[in-house]
């Protein structure tokens, strides 16, 4: 500071300008004894000089000039002393030469312009660890981390290590917190850290269905009012409560919510609205929820909130508000491109590309699924309020056609009309179904190709193959590429037993749609009637790969190997446990391989689902028996009993049961119903005679007399039908030699339809009558339906066919 003046009020302020430097006085160089010596000599090379004063504030610094001499400047309070300084080296007379490249060297030295000679750099200084900063940002940086494991773990499903991770990252940031007031630095506690660290952990509770957990953390972030906009999170307590069905409490924190929210977060508003509106729904009450949705529609109208508002309002029966909020729904904007936009142009090639690029990208994906979710609800709707808005539903159907073909869903007047004869069809008006499919004739192809497949479908139910193979001709000419149009034309053509040609149309279905599993199916089933097993298996292998849990497909895939048989039809329970022919079959498989135990237990399934099979009642009964449980098995002959009452056999068999666990008194009337009912069964006569003869009772003698009478008839009749068949092979003989009279043959005729007649009643050497056990009650419907091909119930012999309708896998009504 000694060279730095004040100036004082009587100093000049403007003195001085007119002095210079005498160093800069070109003028007296001439003179100037010791610059002529640097010129002529070395001098001006010596080393430069220090400064006299190096305790000085400026020092010395070199001033240079165009001559290569450098002049040391010392500055003085009173005057500037010039010294001379010569460099090493002289300087360059102009800027232009580069720097660091001379034509003179100094001795000894080395061209090195870039100063590699001087070593490496030295080693950076280490970071003292050992800092409380240090510390902090160390701790800080570790919760961030963990947060950031915690949300990657539940992107990847993993919600239980989230969960560790997120509460590993809350104990952190609470040492964070600790460590920061130890330090004297309370007032610099990262709040957003914070609140990351509480959401996240918050929010894993929740993916961890942890609910009383999240409720708690959630209200720790509401409650602390240096968290802004922390009152949004009420809306995810709400939706807590919604998951716990505590409505009540969800409506009040929604509606806290949406008091928090400003009038500049529109959008949020109205989801919150909607969710307090389908709340209101869950709850019962329709006049709160259509007062949130008739808002939300007035202010910002979306079709999710359309079609709850429809929903309300035939909730409530009102006929005239459904009509207005179906036409708001089918007024709402979806805001999307139309399909135009899409088809590239013959002459812009760059615009193609990018028609190309974009064509599925995500964005137009969005924009399908958005269209086809708002086709969904409209047709959903339609079906819905049709029925109500009017006194008949096909009026009602007319009504929103109508109201769909002035909108902007022209497409879809089209399916409510095929949606209209599908429900003639749910209440069996079959005509009136056939007569609306049949207007479809003139529309345009796509819509024809529908309605023509329907009906094929509906004539081939029918058992009209005429009019299925027309319809199915028809709709395949209107749209060859119509999956659901070949494979009915296949099913027409497998009834007739052309599987060849069926065949082919399953094949061609598949190639134009290769996820027809239909065609697939019935593919696999014309090759097992063609014999041609080895490619059924390949087609059921095929179709199992797809629908993983179909039992009508795992049951196709039932081998002649018996343990694989076994596993195939444990997997068909595992998808159908309830299934009572599956049960059976499963029980019939272990019989044969001679484990009685778990045949049992599958019979005994088989018979709690569906205690009409007479093939299962028979083998429980004969169980029971068989270990010597007669009491056990007279209820399931009994059922037999009440199934086919005029088969005597149950009968019997319930007779046999009490007379061999010893209630003979119990038999002996069982015995007497049964003459009673069937008075020439000769072996109810003959237990008869032996239970009286046994008990010592006086009905014993005219048991006796009624055997012998029956026997003798039974004699007479075996004896006439002896008679008749020699005269019927007889008559046969002389006719084919053309001498028998037409007397003879009358005779002859007689006795066969005798004979025949005789077969029918029981033999004497015959305990029960000649009738077929397989006989069903024509009440019981399979329960799988008739899609399966499939074994009658532990009856079907290796070589018998299923009827076709038990293999057919029939197209849905409506067309994909």
């Amino acid at each position: 500071m000694e060279n730095v003046h004040l100036a004082m009020e009587e100093d000049d302020l403007y003195s001085g300008y007119n002095d210079y430097n005498p160093t800069f006085d070109s003028e007296e160089l001439e003179n100037d004894v010791g610059f002529q010596q640097a010129v002529r000599t070395s001098h001006g090379r010596r080393p430069p000089m220090t400064a006299k004063f190096p305790g000085t504030a400026i020092g010395a610094r070199p001033l240079a000039t165009s001559f290569g001499v450098s002049l040391a400047i010392t500055c003085t309070s009173s005057s500037l002393v010039i010294k001379e300084s010569l460099d090493g080296a002289a300087r360059p007379m102009t800027a232009v030469r580069a720097a660091g490249y001379t034509s003179s060297l100094t001795r000894g030295s080395t061209f090195d312009p870039l100063g590699q000679s001087r070593g490496p750099a030295p080693a950076l200084e280490a970071k003292n660890e050992d800092t409380p900063e240090e510390k902090i940002k160390i701790l800080e940086k570790k919760v961030n981390d963990l947060i950031e494991e915690s949300c990657m773990a539940q992107s990847r499903g993993a919600l239980q290590l989230a969960l560790e991770k997120a509460k590993e990252a809350g104990k952190k940031e609470r040492a964070l917190v600790r460590q920061r007031e130890q330090s004297g630095n309370a007032d610099n506690i990262n709040l957003d850290l914070t609140y990351s660290v509480l959401l996240n952990l918050a929010n894993q509770y929740v993916n961890n269905e942890m609910y009383p957990e999240a409720l708690n953390t959630y209200q720790v972030i509401v409650k602390n009012k240096m968290f802004s906009n922390a009152g949004r999170l009420k809306v995810n307590m709400a939706n807590i409560y919604v998951k716990q069905k505590n409505y009540p409490k969800a409506i009040k924190f929604y509606r806290m919510a949406l008091d928090q929210i400003s009038n500049a977060h529109k959008e949020m508003r109205i989801k919150i609205m909607q969710n307090i509106g389908v709340v209101f729904v869950r709850m019962g009450q329709y006049s709160d929820a259509i007062t949130s949705f008739e808002h939300i529609m007035s202010e910002s109208p979306n079709i999710k909130t359309g079609f709850n508002l429809i929903l309300c309002y035939y909730a409530i029966g009102d006929r005239e508000r459904m009509k207005k909020a179906f036409q708001k729904l089918i007024s709402v904007p979806l805001g999307i491109d139309d399909e135009d936009k899409y088809i590239p142009s013959n002459d812009d090639t760059n615009s193609n590309m990018v028609i190309e690029a974009i064509k599925n990208d995500k964005l137009h994906q969005m924009e399908r699924d958005l269209k086809v979710l708002t086709e969904k609800y409209i047709m959903t709707a339609a079906k819905l309020i049709a029925p109500a808005i009017e006194t008949s539903f096909a009026t009602g159907f007319d009504w929103c056609v109508d109201m769909v073909k002035s909108s902007q869903y022209v497409e879809l007047a089209n399916d409510l009309e095929i949606n209209k004869a599908i429900t003639y069809l749910r209440q069996k008006d079959f005509n009136q179904a056939v007569e609306t499919l049949k207007t479809f004739e003139k529309k345009d192809s796509r819509v024809k190709s529908a309605a023509a497949t329907n009906l094929s479908f509906l004539y081939y139910l029918e058992k009209d193959f005429d009019q299925a193979d027309r319809y199915a001709d028809l709709a395949m000419n209107a749209d060859r590429y119509n999956p659901a149009a070949l494979n009915n034309k296949g099913n027409t053509v497998f009834a007739k037993q052309d599987y060849e040609k069926a065949a082919e149309f399953y094949k061609e279905a598949l190639r134009n749609d290769s996820s027809c599993t239909e065609a697939l199916y019935n593919l696999g089933l014309t090759y097992k009637r063609l014999n041609r097993l080895e490619e059924a298996l390949d087609c059921f292998l095929k179709l199992h790969a797809i629908l993983r849990n179909s039992a009508q497909v795992m049951y196709q895939l039932l081998l002649e190997d018996p343990q694989q048989a076994i596993e195939w039809l444990m997997q068909v329970i595992s998808v159908t446990p309830t299934d009572p022919q599956t049960l059976a079959k499963l029980g019939e498989l272990h019989d044969s391989e001679g484990d009685k135990s778990q045949a049992f237990q599958h019979y005994y399934e088989s018979f709690r689902y569906f205690p009409s099979n007479i093939d299962v009642i028979e083998w429980l009964g004969a169980y029971y028996i068989e270990t010597q449980f007669c009491e056990k098995a007279i209820q399931y002959f009994e059922r037999a009993t009440l199934i086919q009452p005029t088969q005597v056999k149950w009968q019997l068999m319930v007779a046999s049961c009490y007379r061999r666990s010893g209630n003979y008194q119990k038999a002996l009337e069982t015995y007497k119903d049964i003459h009673r009912k069937f008075p020439e069964n000769v072996e109810c006569l003959r237990f008869l005679v032996r239970l009286c003869t046994d008990m010592g009772l006086k009905e014993v003698q005219e048991y006796t007399t009624k055997l012998k009478k029956v026997e003798k008839m039974k004699e007479i009749r075996e004896q006439r039908v002896k008679s008749g068949r020699d005269g019927s092979a007889r008559s046969r003989r002389e006719g084919s030699a053309g001498s028998a009279d037409s007397s003879h043959s009358s005779n002859s005729t007689k006795g066969e339809r005798l004979s025949a007649k005789m077969r029918s009643l029981p033999g004497s050497n015959e305990p029960y009558e000649a009738s077929s056990p397989k006989e069903i009650d024509a009440s019981y419907v399979d329960p799988l339906g008739p899609q399966m091909e499939r074994p009658k119930t532990g009856a079907k012999k290796r070589g018998e066919e299923d009827d076709f309708a038990d293999e057919e896998l029939g197209d849905d009504l409506l067309p994909e």
